[in-house]
């Protein structure tokens, strides 16, 4: 199969995926992105010029400040991607787990510690070296779906997302950054509209994080996780998805 073609096919089975998880998929959005809404709401909103630093220090508040918006940005995509691949590939006595079951299912520490080293090695690649910054993004991309699909920890987790990447790169990447792209011109789109809507610049920023990663980053996590079983497949491991969500 061409590169094109398995492309294709890979952007046809997210989608697929997509339409038969809709409910629990859109119903876990909710219950992460609400609370991680509003901590990035705060990072952005946060006057940081008008706390009276000398110049050097304002430079570097104002370093930290771009870094911490860029980093929590990406906050929450990465855990919600490895709740995601719990429902998506376990089974509970014969069907795929509740949200409550997912709830005590999920290893919190590798995740959320993942979610973090992921979100700054990014942050900081793409604020000043851009080039470095996607590639860990593309790298790494794998490492919450592996946390929960082969109970890794974490630099075990890290280090098997790069093992799967290898020889396979472009085709995460052409998969994962276009729509990590679209997710954040979706963020810009609903921003726009809620600055219209709420007199108040933190609401405004909280509910357009909300929606915007209700709406999109269900597709970045299956996509994450459907790359992930594949490759896992591909290197000769046992990993699958349910055929069908649970009612």
């Amino acid at each position: 199969m061409s590169r094109g073609a398995e492309l294709v096919s890979v952007y046809a089975r997210i989608g697929r995926t997509y339409w038969r998880w809709a409910p629990s998929l859109l119903l876990l959005a909710v219950v992460v992105f609400i609370p991680l809404g509003f901590l990035h709401a705060l990072t952005v909103n946060a006057e940081v010029g008008s706390v009276d630093f000398g110049t050097g220090f304002k430079l570097l508040a104002t370093a930290a400040a771009v870094l911490a918006i860029a980093g929590t940005g990406l906050l929450g995509e990465v855990f919600y991607a490895g709740a995601v691949a719990i429902s998506l590939t376990h089974r509970r006595e014969g069907r795929p787990p509740s949200l409550r079951e997912i709830a005590g299912m999920v290893n919190y520490g590798p995740l959320i510690a993942i979610d973090l080293i992921y979100g700054v090695l990014v942050a900081v690649g793409l604020v000043f070296f851009l080039l470095p910054g996607v590639l860990v993004f593309v790298w790494l991309g794998l490492a919450a779906p592996v946390v929960e699909i082969e109970h890794r920890g974490i630099r075990a987790a890290l280090v098997r997302s790069v093992r799967l990447v290898r020889g396979r790169f472009w085709l995460v990447a052409l998969v994962l950054i276009p729509i990590e792209l679209l997710g954040d011109g979706l963020t810009g789109w609903i921003t726009g509209l809620t600055h219209n809507l709420f007199a108040s610049e933190l609401l405004s920023e909280w509910v357009a994080d909300v929606v915007s990663n209700v709406a999109f980053t269900p597709f970045y996590a299956v996509a994450a996780v459907l790359l992930t079983v594949d490759l896992i497949q591909e290197k000769g491991g046992g990993a699958e998805l349910h055929s069908e969500p649970s009612p």
